[in-house]
């Protein structure tokens, strides 16, 4: 998507480690127009497969997610990284890596919110290892749901995420790949 990337390009910032800081208009502060955007173009990409639910992490993907989901007119659940006192007992949990944290979370959707009839479609920011994706598709299916796809904003196409989970054979639609960068540089090249 040619207006993610010249946004990426215009206010990214490469940081080492592989990280693309994009908080300015993606996951921080968010540019709700661009979203809308967005939303639109994962509408356009899986208009053909009945999503009725779209399922996201806490935090950066719920408001890519919810603005998508206007465009689909279904609900948006997201997985929780900590139980509360208001969801039941009765839950879906996986443990998942953060790759920008470097951290492990037991992510969980209550069981009212995902069930069988479910035709899903996953949202998220980034994707680089796949971690909270195989998190997210592990929460699908232990629901019995069908999962349609994943939607994503920003994949890193260098590392390995991205591959492995479509030579799974799943489909994933990416916004914007960038195919590497440069902290020193600053330089982003996309896919």
């Amino acid at each position: 998507m040619k207006l993610l990337e010249e946004r990426i390009l215009k206010e990214g910032k490469v940081l080492s480690g592989n990280v693309l800081k994009v908080d300015g208009f993606l996951n921080h502060r968010i540019d709700v127009e661009l979203l809308n955007e967005m939303g639109k173009e994962f509408a356009r990409l899986y208009k053909n497969d009945d999503v009725n639910k779209i399922l996201t992490i806490e935090a950066s993907g719920i408001g890519i997610a919810c603005i998508a989901a206007q465009h689909f007119s279904c609900p948006v659940v997201f997985a929780k990284k900590s139980k509360t006192t208001n969801i039941s007992e009765d839950f879906y949990c996986v443990d998942v890596d953060s790759f920008t944290h470097k951290t492990t979370n037991k992510v969980i959707v209550s069981k009212e919110y995902l069930c069988e009839d479910d035709r899903v479609l996953v949202i998220d920011d980034f994707l680089a290892n796949g971690c909270a994706l195989r998190g997210l598709i592990k929460l699908i299916k232990d629901a019995g749901a069908t999962l349609v796809g994943c939607g994503i904003a920003i994949e890193k196409g260098f590392q390995h995420g991205g591959k492995e989970i479509r030579n799974d054979g799943i489909r994933v639609e990416s916004l914007a790949v960038v195919n590497s960068m440069n902290a020193d540089t600053g330089e982003i090249v996309f896919g």
